[in-house]
């Protein structure tokens, strides 16, 4: 039970770091490398020429702005280099520029953009100088190279949406769901025909509420400290974003605890089968959970809450996931307080049930 409560959740997180570290990464660019036949009309368009050193980098010699690796030669060179792949394409002056390449692709989507670009500038410019050759005397061409974006990104939360948290609050939840093996073995120990413990404590003079609360206890302490070690090495070691919500953190990590043993304990009080059959219950239903909040394909979380919502709401591991993602994204908690209190509602049910099927059963003979 240590291991699948505890060591488990921390291995599996571990390799969805490693696994998903630079999937939604992007940062890294590497600059394009492109062939530009140096012809004399090449040489005599000064615009294009200041233009396409701005942006690229010369033998290695990179900057921030760099976009293009350019490498000027002959075009019976450019042709073999594009022939190797050790070009993206070449750009020739006949006439104008031409860009030649080999198969279509994002480098060279961007070389042709980069181009076309270029030439409705250089139209621009042309058609504003015929029309008022005094322009570019009196500085008025200076604002056809200014970008002027006119849209502003205003996050709607805390934090920016980040479908990489999604896995790793699953996991949690997951964790706090296998604590129903503790659950359910405290339920075992807790009957007489199915453990010897069980006999022992029965012909006690304990009222079996007491017993019952008492076992519960024991299991929450010790799921609960899994459960904070595991909260530690996400956040100190593997750098995942809970939000600065600590109290509240902590909050939904108990609620969790409680939920996944009195769930464990539902299951072995309604399950009038062997322990086996209990512990492969809990394990199958976990797991559906799981996918269903996204552990393992993050978009049917969206799915769900878009088309079903209702099974969202009915899932204790999917409530425990928003919990954790309601901190670290939205601005309000009423989404918070909604799902910790279908936690605490699926609690009162469960311990309600276990106690009542307790109560009810009686030994002819211990």
């Amino acid at each position: 039970m240590i291991f699948w409560t505890f060591l488990f959740p921390i291995l599996l997180a571990t390799f969805f770091n490693l696994a998903f570290a630079n999937l939604f990464n992007a940062d890294s660019f590497s600059e394009i490398k492109i062939g530009i036949i140096d012809n004399e009309e090449f040489r005599e368009n000064t615009s294009f020429v200041t233009a396409i050193q701005a942006v690229s980098a010369e033998k290695g010699n990179t900057n921030e702005n760099s976009l293009f690796v350019v490498t000027y030669t002959s075009k019976a060179e450019a042709a073999k280099l594009l022939a190797e792949n050790k070009v993206e394409g070449y750009i020739h002056f006949d006439g104008g520029p031409e860009l030649v390449v080999k198969q279509s692709g994002l480098n060279q989507t961007i070389i042709k953009s980069f181009l076309d670009d270029y030439q409705q500038l250089s139209s621009t410019i042309t058609a504003i100088i015929k029309e008022n050759p005094a322009a570019l005397q009196q500085g008025l061409l200076a604002n056809v190279f200014e970008r002027v974006d006119y849209l502003q990104e205003t996050p709607m939360g805390r934090g920016q949406p980040d479908a990489m948290v999604i896995p790793f609050y699953a996991l949690i939840a997951m964790a706090c769901l296998y604590g129903g093996f503790f659950g359910l073995k405290e339920i075992v120990a807790l009957q007489a025909d199915l453990s010897p413990e069980g006999a022992r404590v029965n012909v006690a003079p304990i009222h079996k509420l007491r017993l019952f609360t008492a076992s519960m206890f024991a299991a929450i302490t010790v799921l609960l400290v899994e459960i904070l070690i595991l909260l530690a090495y996400l956040i100190f070691v593997l750098k995942i974003n809970f939000g600065n919500q600590f109290g509240f953190i902590m909050l939904t990590s108990i609620v969790g605890t409680v939920t996944g043993v009195t769930f464990g304990a539902f299951i072995a009080a309604v399950v009038k089968t062997g322990e086996g059959l209990k512990i492969g219950i809990i394990i199958s239903l976990t797991m559906t959970m799981c996918f269903l909040s996204g552990m393992m394909y993050d978009k049917i979380k969206y799915i769900i809450s878009s088309r079903v919502p209702l099974l969202g709401y009915l899932n204790p591991l999917n409530l425990i996931t928003d919990s954790f993602y309601a901190l670290y994204f939205y601005d309000s908690y009423g989404q918070y307080y909604l799902n910790i209190g279908l936690l605490c509602a699926f609690c009162i049910f469960f311990s309600s049930v276990v106690y009542l099927v307790l109560r009810r059963r009686t030994y002819a003979s211990l």
